[in-house]
């Protein structure tokens, strides 16, 4: 496959924190994951709302090492997928750099024909993948690309994703003592309820997810919550905060944290949960709070990649 490449897209993060600002009105100023207002007015908003944003973030991000890792913890996963199929692989950030039209561009005149395009949101919704798509549609439209792209749109309820999520899992459950006290708490990334109610297959994709995993741990309580909201407008029910409180109300004591629809350490698993989410749960008086490590570079994460692209490549 000589004249084949593979793009990785992802969300992206700020890589210092003179970045967050224009990370942050990058993602306010898409109207694909957040409509506000009249759409000849998102940008002057979207500036407002970033203004105020800007230094509670900034300050997290600097809890956290001063960046987000997201990049280099894609070009890990792209260079093991290089690795496994012996293809390019290339990756394309919706919100920062490298933007999705920089890495089309370098590609440019490199050979390249065909191109698998690859979202690394396992769950689709038009908030995430379906805006990382649209823009891909843009960025080759601009540069009047003839490129064949073949696009993998999800992988939620891929066996091998299944089982990379629940090789982490069961390694989080060994680290407790009595791993039968144990509840597991799966927390994906919040989305307005409005976006269920037109028809966004989001909430029915993590669901799928959720039940495919716990058929290999039938006998641990599971519970399924929603976090990272923003906005009075509603969003998925219930929030990883309530859940907490509910949980911790019916006398839980011992919590395994199960990130979804993330599938690399990023601000929602390094602050929200490690950092916000540990702190309110030792103050509900759940004693022992844990997350399970994330896919990140998984042998078996990479497998499912690499056999989703070879699946690709035979029936285009």
């Amino acid at each position: 496959m000589p004249d084949t490449a593979v793009l990785l897209l992802q969300m992206g993060g700020p890589d210092s924190l003179e970045a967050v600002k224009p990370f942050l009105l990058n993602l306010f100023s898409d109207r694909e994951i957040i409509k506000i207002g009249p759409a000849w007015l998102q940008p002057l908003i979207a500036r407002m709302i970033v203004k105020r944003r800007t230094p509670t973030v900034v300050e997290k991000y600097r809890e956290i090492g001063g960046k987000s890792p997201i990049k280099e913890l894609t070009q890990a996963q792209s260079d093991a997928l290089t690795t496994e199929l012996g293809v390019p692989c290339h990756i394309g950030m919706r919100y920062w750099h490298p933007f999705t039209r920089e890495t089309l561009l370098r590609l440019r005149h490199s050979g390249i024909r065909k191109l698998v395009a690859l979202s690394l949101y396992p769950h689709y919704s038009r908030a995430t993948s379906g805006s990382s798509f649209n823009d891909l549609t843009r960025c080759l439209a601009d540069l009047d690309s003839d490129l064949e792209v073949v696009r993998i749109p999800h992988f939620y309820d891929h066996p091998l994703y299944i089982d990379a999520l629940a090789e982490k899992i069961e390694a989080g459950l060994a680290g407790f003592s009595d791993r039968s006290a144990v509840q597991l708490l799966f927390s994906a990334h919040s989305l307005p309820q409005s976006f269920i109610d037109e028809g966004d297959p989001y909430l029915e994709h993590i669901q799928t997810t959720v039940r495919l995993v716990m058929e290999k741990f039938g006998t641990v309580s599971h519970h399924l919550a929603f976090q990272s909201r923003a906005g009075p407008v509603k969003w998925l029910e219930p929030s990883t905060d309530d859940k907490l409180q509910e949980l911790a109300a019916n006398g839980c004591k011992n919590l395994l944290m199960v990130p979804l629809s993330f599938v690399s350490d990023h601000i929602e698993t390094l602050h929200e949960i490690d950092i916000e989410y540990a702190e309110e749960a030792h103050k509900l008086g759940i004693s022992d709070f844990r997350r399970i490590a994330s896919l990140n570079s998984s042998p078996t994460f990479i497998h499912c990649l690499a056999e989703l692209v070879r699946n690709a490549l035979k029936s285009s």
